[in-house]
Order: C-alpha cells, then sequence, then structure tokens
C-alpha cells in the first residue's frame, strides 16, 4: 500500500461497481470554496466502538537461516507505481493533468467515518473489488483505535486511507494546537497499523479555517471536501427501503465530470453501491484510482 509518486502522462483508471459507508455534512452541493472560510454542518457522530486484539508471535521450533520479515504494523507488500495524472481543482473536482492523455468522464469514490464495523465495511470492500474500483476512505482515530483490524482490511484490500481528524468534531472553531493534534494524531495511528501515511484530508463538517487548512498541509496533506453529495448521512425520515435509491437518485442528480462523491460506511449506502456503479458505468464514467491524484498541485 505505499504510494509512490511520479509524475508521468499515462492514466490509471480502474473501471468499477458498488461499496458504500456514512456521515458527513448537510449539503449535497460542494460548499463554498473561500479558503479563509469556515463551512459548517451539524451531524452527529456515531459513538466509538472498542476492540482490542493482541498479537503474539510464536517462537521457531527449528534453526532457520534468517530470513528478512515484514513490519508487523505494515500491510502485506504490495507496492504499487502509479503516474500522477490528475489533480483536483479549486470546486474539489477531479480533472485530468493531461486532457490530451486522460479522459475527463471520472469520479472519485470516498466514504467517510469508518471503520465502524464489519457489517458495514465489507460490503463496501466486496462491491469495489466486484467493479476493480478504488476509493479513498476517510477515517477517523477513534475508530481506528476501537478497530485497528478494520484499518489493515481497508489496506490490505488496496483501498486508499484518508485523515478525517481523531474526533470528527468541527476544526473551523478550534485553536491551532487542538487541529494539529486532532489531525497528527491520525496520521500517526494509520502509519502505525499500516505502515502507509495519509495524503488526502477532509474536514469533518467540511468545518474549516486558515489553521485547518495550514496543519493540513504542514501533514503533506490535500484539503478536501467534495463536488457530489449522496446524502446519506440525512434519510431519517425515509424509510429504511427507500434510502438506497434515494442515495442513487441524489448522486446520479447531481453527476458531472470530475465529481468528487461523498459517501459514508452506512448499510444503506452499502446497499446502493453496486446499482450506483453500475449506472455511472453505463453513463461512460470510470472510477479514478486516488494514487493517480497528484496532492501537490
Amino acid at each position: 500500500m505505499k504510494r509512490t509518486i511520479i509524475a508521468a502522462s499515462s492514466a490509471v483508471l480502474l473501471l468499477g461497481s458498488l461499496a458504500a459507508c456514512g456521515n458527513g455534512a448537510n449539503s449535497n452541493t460542494s460548499p463554498s470554496i473561500a479558503p479563509t472560510t469556515t463551512a459548517t454542518a451539524s451531524v452527529p457522530a456515531d459513538p466509538a466502538q472498542t476492540a482490542t486484539a493482541p498479537v503474539t508471535a510464536p517462537e521457531p521450533s527449528v534453526a532457520v537461516p534468517e530470513q528478512p520479515s515484514p513490519s508487523p504494523s505494515s500491510s502485506p507488500a504490495r507496492e504499487e507505481t502509479v503516474a500522477l495524472t490528475y489533480r483536483m481543482n479549486k470546486a474539489y473536482r477531479i480533472v485530468p493533468i493531461d486532457k490530451e492523455q486522460s479522459p475527463s468522464k471520472v469520479v472519485l469514490l470516498t466514504f467517510d467515518d469508518g471503520p465502524k464495523d464489519e457489517e458495514t465495511l465489507k460490503p463496501l470492500l466486496d462491491t469495489l473489488d466486484k467493479h476493480k474500483a478504488k476509493a479513498i476512505f476517510f477515517v477517523n482515530g477513534y475508530r481506528v483505535k476501537a478497530h485497528p483490524e478494520l484499518l489493515k482490511e481497508i489496506g490490505e484490500r488496496n483501498q486508499v486511507i484518508g485523515n478525517h481528524s481523531w474526533d470528527h468534531i468541527e476544526l473551523g472553531k478550534e485553536k491551532a494546537d487542538k487541529i494539529k493534534e486532532q489531525i497528527g494524531k491520525v496520521q500517526d495511528i494509520v502509519k502505525e497499523v499500516t505502515g502507509t501515511t495519509p495524503v488526502f484530508f477532509r474536514p469533518p463538517f467540511a468545518s474549516s479555517n486558515d489553521a485547518v487548512r495550514q496543519v493540513a498541509k504542514d501533514n503533506g496533506l490535500l484539503f478536501m471536501t467534495w463536488s457530489n453529495g449522496s446524502l446519506d448521512w440525512d434519510m431519517n425520515k425515509l424509510a429504511p427501503e427507500k434510502r438506497p435509491q434515494a442515495v442513487i437518485d441524489n448522486v446520479m442528480e447531481q453527476l458531472h465530470e470530475g465529481s468528487n462523491i461523498l459517501m459514508h460506511e452506512l448499510s444503506w449506502t452499502a446497499e446502493a453501491l453496486d446499482d450506483l456503479l453500475t449506472q455511472l458505468e453505463q453513463k461512460g464514467y470510470s472510477f479514478v484510482d486516488p494514487n493517480a491524484i497528484d496532492p501537490t498541485i
């Protein structure tokens, strides 16, 4: 899962299908793009779940030649070299660096607020695998602490892990020291658990200020919100059986080239994902590999 950055012009796009997750902001449109303003939305964070998994290594019973072995905190060796063929524009849309070399008709799949539970995460990962699609999973530190095994699975399934702060709080209301802690601790725990460090950051509720952007930059993170909101987090008034179709309808109604689609680790999003990705494919869209997005421009 180590990300090797090279500047090249060949596109790496993975055609895809389903996967889903939950929690976000309360607007289905892109937040305002004033770098120094604060955009907020009120969505309650789910309570943390706790889990521990002590690991012990068995002693060898016979003498064998010493062999190099991976760090126990790292994901299985699965390195990729991906050409940096896309960038994010000021509207948080994903656009080709060279339009002659890379298609514009792509979407970026993202899932916030995990890792919550195997029952909601696994269907998302399975659907992404089915459609040969990759996504960014923006994780909260307190959830990673509770379920490190789920974060490992995201990495081992060759998906991309992003930083979504430690506690899912409105960072735009916080001072610099608190912001540094909220972002820096996620960088540390993801590195500890997976051996990789996030390069993408999304503030909870799209709540930001100058300090948030600066701390993200100092940590080598590309700051982003979204340009296409599924509204999967705001469906309590809908009957459960209507929620998956509502997710699909919301995304398709806002669809545009380079859509940066906000979804969450939610059961109804997971249920909707396969049909959603199929419909996107039928309209000629492919799923951009997050590793192909240059985080420096």
